[in-house]
């Protein structure tokens, strides 16, 4: 993730002692752990079974639940083991994750092991005692996907109505002042949504946007020939920063990100070098501290049926499972090779990434991207829009 509201405005933010370290001065984790510990962040995909059928789903979630999924007892005991293993943050996500009965109470059995809960959702089934039980659960946060506005986020998700269900539940949230955090996927179909997610931000009083950059990975493999132009991500990005120094100039306090692309880290830091080079130079310590993308380092993935994987985007290979291992036995593993590559990756790493200046700060973007292209998990990150002469090539 790029904290660009961090990068540009100073603005500190939960979650930026795991981005930033020592670097990252907002203190202790609302909800939970202050980051501390050998574990990564975990997504938990705790079901594949979704209301919805969004055209870029990563997890290709399904209208069925695999009848492999973690039972409640089974999800007990891996919350547990990643307690244990001093996980920092669990992200309970999907398919839709408000679709298990049981949700609520494996959420509450993480919060009394200590660990900080996000919620992952498409939020269409928050009603008022579905947010009442997230607030009361004491999820820290609640992501909810935005594609879009109105009919735009509907074609992205398959289902008319599935924008005015999820604004409801967003409002349901907000009332209840749970923190609520939007998440869209940009592609060629809706990048120009950007600018009106910024504006619904600010009509309805959402504390964080995040901004994703499409990984080539399930449903999403397919979209490849939709992701954005590298000018057109330039563009949407220079959007994306303009508008976060627009909010942040009229005393809006928000948090604003952009995931699945670290070039985008790299970008901002070459215009501040030309406009303000003393913030480029805090920009950089920052940077660096991140260390570029952090798969299968500090954030990791369970699956509905306890495949461990070394991301979200990585569901097409297992680490091994949580049922017959414990996590941070898988997670340590050092026989285990992807792991071991994505950890040593910068010696590994072919073409423009290997010979990129700024390697410290990417780490190679996302791998699974380059497998997608190149069929080499080491390639050159195809969705890097950087030039060879700001790369230094």
């Amino acid at each position: 993730m790029i904290s660009v509201s961090r990068l540009l405005c100073d603005t500190i933010s939960p979650g930026d002692s795991l981005r930033y370290g020592s670097h990252g001065l907002a203190g202790p984790l609302p909800g939970g752990r202050g980051g501390k510990g050998p574990g990564p962040v975990v997504v938990w995909n705790c079901t594949r079974r979704c209301n919805l059928r969004c055209i870029h789903c990563y997890a290709s979630a399904l209208d069925k639940k695999d009848p492999a999924e973690l039972d409640t007892l089974q999800g007990k005991k891996l919350i547990a083991d990643l307690a244990d293993f001093k996980v920092p943050v669990i992200l309970f996500s999907g398919g839709e994750p408000l679709l298990r009965e049981d949700i609520f109470e494996l959420a509450a059995f993480a919060s009394r092991k200590g660990l900080r809960m996000a919620l992952s959702t498409n939020g269409t089934l928050i009603d008022a005692e579905k947010a009442r039980r997230i607030k009361d659960t004491g999820f820290a946060e609640v992501g909810i996907s935005l594609d879009g506005i109105g009919a735009a986020n509907d074609r992205f998700r398959r289902a008319k109505g599935a924008y005015r269900a999820a604004l409801q539940g967003i409002r349901n949230c907000l009332a209840l002042g749970i923190r609520v955090s939007l998440r869209l996927t940009m592609t060629r179909f809706n990048h120009s949504q950007v600018p009106f997610i910024f504006g619904l931000a600010e009509s309805e009083g959402i504390d964080r946007l995040c901004f994703y950059h499409l990984a080539y990975s399930g449903r999403g493999g397919s979209l490849q020939e939709e992701d954005l132009t590298h000018d057109q991500a330039r563009s949407i990005v220079d959007e994306i920063f303009f508008n976060t120094l627009d909010m942040h100039k009229r005393g809006l306090s928000k948090e604003v990100l952009t995931v699945g692309n670290h070039a985008d880290g790299v970008y901002l830091y070459l215009k501040l070098l030309k406009d303000d080079p003393g913030r480029a130079s805090r920009v950089m310590e920052l940077l660096k501290t991140n260390g570029g993308n952090n798969s299968g380092i500090r954030i990791g993935c369970v699956d509905d049926v306890g495949e461990v994987h070394p991301d979200q985007f990585w569901m097409h290979y297992s680490l091994g499972n949580a049922t017959q291992r414990k996590f941070g036995d898988i997670w340590k593993d050092p026989s285990e090779p992807l792991l071991k590559g994505l950890r040593e990756r910068k010696k590994l790493l072919k073409g423009r990434c290997a010979r990129c200046r700024y390697i410290d700060l990417c780490n190679g973007s996302l791998r699974v991207r380059a497998e997608a292209v190149h069929g080499d998990i080491w390639a050159e990150d195809p969705a890097c829009y950087l030039t060879e002469a700001e790369i230094g090539i």
